[in-house]
């Protein structure tokens, strides 16, 4: 990706990636694994792109992805179309992208943990018609 033409879509990817790993940053317990087939109907729904992908899940990651679509149906319809972009994102990562993606939220000082989730919501309270030009990779200031 050419980062001088597409600043806005190369900021966006580093954002999409260190706001996943985020996902699984926290300190969890152990726990055993859920098979996908335990999920229920919703769940599996939600979380369709990772179906492929589930069985190799740590079990922690698999309770972080389930609390998620737990939440899903209490999200707004803006809130959950850009959850489903996320989870889509996610499951087109190569391991060794995911472990980057870890590896750089996780040097992150807090202060910059914070940044970046401040940057995402606004992000999400911008127009549909500006989010769309950021992921087409231009400037909604400069068309």
């Amino acid at each position: 990706m050419d980062t001088k033409r597409f600043p806005f879509a190369a900021a966006r990817f580093a954002l999409t990636t260190c706001l996943l790993a985020a996902l699984w940053a926290g300190n969890v317990a152990a726990q055993t694994a859920t098979r996908w087939t335990d999920l229920g109907p919703a769940a599996r729904s939600v979380l369709s792109p990772l179906e492929t992908q589930w069985d190799s899940l740590a079990p922690e990651n698999q309770q972080q992805w389930s609390r998620l679509a737990e939440r899903y149906p209490s999200m707004t319809p803006q809130k959950q179309q850009s959850v489903r972009q996320r989870i889509r994102e996610w499951a087109e990562l190569n391991p060794e992208q995911r472990r980057q993606a870890y590896q750089r939220y996780r040097r992150l000082p807090p202060q910059q943990r914070q940044e970046l989730i401040r940057h995402w919501d606004t992000y999400q309270q911008l127009p549909e018609e500006q989010r769309q030009k950021l992921r087409e990779g231009r400037n909604p200031g400069n068309p």
